[in-house]
């Protein structure tokens, strides 16, 4: 115990430098686990976003870019699907509910999805959780909106307010739909997914805002139909973005989706969820790895940095290593007091590093959720932190050992001939 507290006075008498190894170490203990965590949490929020659907189902194109532009909303669709295809597949007997989606429009950088009430009955994320709203109704008229918490809570919208949709999905549109506002009728409850950044309308909203358009093109001055007239018109869509399906029996997954493969009317594609969801994470592994290796090399250098002030310190404390020797300590107790220095050194960098990150996740979480639908609990470390935070002390051991051992050296020439 007297060499516990022997370390801790040497470590006390050299306050200044080991304060900036501790924090060198902190510093990297804490970027080490913050892109553990978010690497995990950003994983778990991939894989929430959508649950309890079975076949997702577009334009043939490549499985991760049906996947990102119907669910994540990210991207755009390589071609649309008719009315008349998605009415049949969805009439299929093995096929239990099916959820239109058509996109294409925004709102001040949000993206519009237009779609029908199944989508308020069916579409699930998280543990199997649905959508709920924590105000008003589900749109019911041909210009109602529903909005995502997010869309509300950043553009401080709220019930009643009055909405002019954009054509295309960039932030920055020169052409919008002046001519036919929609009403906000609802608000969903946060999800933590993209739904919180969507707003959503009505199949028929997005058949109204366009139909007056040739070719692309949006109606002069006199020429624009006006909302009234339009809800006296035809508004089922010709073609939708992409369909979501769920079907009455697991069993049946695969040959519906070699049937929507194979379909003879137009080209089809159907993909598993959870199977695209993979393929998508794979292809990010490659970032991920390399993000953690770099923070395992950042770990390493406030190791060495702490490596090169217990040996700078060293040669000043010869004396002191004289003196141990003088009253009687043994080579492997001077060995024994600098590792254990090291050890206190690592430990405290340690516990000033998950000081640090419990803070920035208190600070940084709301804005991460609200920004980037990512949502960092506070929760204790996992075992693989632990393991990981494990591994940083045995670390910090073993390169107390390179000081230890000079020390060792220098104790035995210095014990045998005393230089005051």
């Amino acid at each position: 115990m007297y060499l516990f507290f022997l370390a801790f006075a040497s470590l006390k008498n050299r306050l200044f430098t080991v304060i900036l190894t501790v924090m060198a170490i902190a510093l990297s203990v804490c970027l080490l686990l913050a892109v553990e965590r978010i690497r995990t949490e950003a994983k778990n929020s991939f894989a929430s976003t959508i649950s309890g659907t079975d076949l997702v189902v577009g334009a043939r194109s490549g499985s991760v870019n049906l996947l990102l532009y119907s669910v994540f909303r990210i991207g755009n669709a390589t071609n649309n699907i008719r009315w008349s295809s998605y009415q049949e597949i969805s009439q299929l007997p093995q096929v239990k509910w099916a959820i239109p989606i058509s996109l294409g429009d925004s709102h001040k950088g949000y993206r519009v999805l237009a779609t029908n009430q199944d989508y308020f009955k069916y579409y699930q994320y998280g543990h199997k959780q649905q959508l709920h709203l924590t105000q008003g109704k589900v749109f019911d008229d041909v210009f109602d909106v529903v909005l995502g918490s997010e869309v509300a809570k950043a553009l401080n919208y709220k019930m009643g307010d009055k909405i002019v949709l954009a054509h295309g999905v960039s932030s920055i549109s020169l052409v919008k739909h002046n001519d036919k506002p929609f009403k906000v009728v609802g608000i969903i409850a946060q999800t933590g997914t993209p739904v919180d950044r969507t707003l959503h309308i009505n199949l028929a909203g997005m058949e109204a805002i366009h139909i007056d358009w040739q070719n692309g093109i949006p109606p002069t001055k006199g020429h624009s139909i006006s909302p009234d007239n339009v809800r006296g018109l035809d508004l089922k869509p010709q073609q939708i973005t992409a369909f979501l399906l769920g079907l009455k029996s697991k069993i049946a997954t695969f040959s519906v989706q070699r049937k929507i493969n194979d379909y003879s009317q137009e080209p089809l594609m159907a993909i598993l969820p959870g199977v695209a969801l993979q393929e998508l994470w794979g292809l990010m592994g490659v970032a991920e790895k390399a993000l953690f290796v770099v923070s395992l090399f950042v770990v390493l250098t406030g190791l060495i940095g702490m490596l090169t002030s217990i040996l700078t310190s060293l040669n000043e404390r010869r004396r002191e290593m004289a003196i141990l020797r003088s009253v009687g300590a043994k080579p492997w107790q001077i060995t024994f007091l600098i590792v254990l220095e090291a050890l206190l050194l690592g430990f405290t960098g340690i516990v000033l590093g998950l000081i640090i990150l419990y803070l920035g996740i208190l600070i940084c979480q709301t804005y991460l959720q609200a920004q980037y639908g990512l949502y960092l609990p506070l929760s204790l470390p996992s075992y693989y932190e632990w393991s990981l935070l494990a591994g940083i002390l045995l670390a910090s051991v073993i390169i107390g050992l390179i000081p230890a051992w000079r020390a060792y050296c220098q104790s035995l020439t210095d014990g045998l001939s005393i230089k005051m």
